[in-house]
């Protein structure tokens, strides 16, 4: 069962990413502050449920909690400044754009940049313990996959809407057929000699 927050004497944000091994797109964070009594049924990291739970339980964060935001780093961004670096800086934008200013910020995993005079834990699986991590987790991932979704229109043969950019062997497939295109993260090794091995097998 996960706990409500994991500490009860500051305000505090939950912060998760979505997006970080992928080839193509943004890395998305979402930061989320919860009330003291929140209860909801089904909430969980993210990538434990289905995309129809997680699309169920979006409105509902987004409506009760008490502050939440999104907020992104470009491919562009990530190629410049790494995707360590990016995804710290994506969460930094997030916890920016709440609406009241948090007193206590938990992330998921092991690393973090320090944001301005609000202090930190690192919790390594955060988003499976702690509920507003899970929110976090749930708005970034939803986010992130609608802006995939909206992308995918327009380059099909990568097919977006499926994989969201992660790197299948479909999509890796498809960039060495018809190469990169203007959302791919040109810092990141697409190709790959499992796939090479892979094609040669079919």
């Amino acid at each position: 069962m996960l706990l409500n927050c994991y500490q009860e004497e500051f305000l505090e944000a939950g912060c998760d990413e979505a997006g970080r091994g992928c080839l193509a797109g943004p890395v998305f964070a979402a930061a989320v502050i919860l009330p003291k009594d929140f209860v909801l049924e089904g909430l969980n990291d993210s990538k434990q449920l289905s995309h129809d739970q997680r699309s169920l339980l979006r409105p509902i964060i987004e409506k009760e909690a008490l502050a939440w935001a999104v907020a992104s780093c470009d491919h562009e961004e990530i190629d410049r400044i790494n995707i360590l670096n990016a995804s710290f800086l994506a969460m930094h934008r997030a916890i920016e754009k709440l609406q009241c200013q948090p007193q206590y910020l938990v992330i998921d995993g092991n690393r973090f940049k320090a944001y301005p005079e609000i202090p930190h834990s690192c919790i390594i699986k955060g988003d499976g313990k702690y509920l507003n991590i899970a929110a976090a987790s749930i708005l970034a991932k939803t986010h992130r996959d609608e802006y995939m979704s909206n992308l995918h229109a327009d380059f099909p043969h990568y097919n977006w809407l499926s994989n969201k950019g992660y790197p299948t062997i479909a999509h890796r497939r498809a960039v060495m057929e018809i190469g990169l295109s203007p959302f791919h993260r040109k810092t990141f090794n697409v190709s790959d000699p499992q796939l090479e091995l892979f094609s040669k097998a079919v």
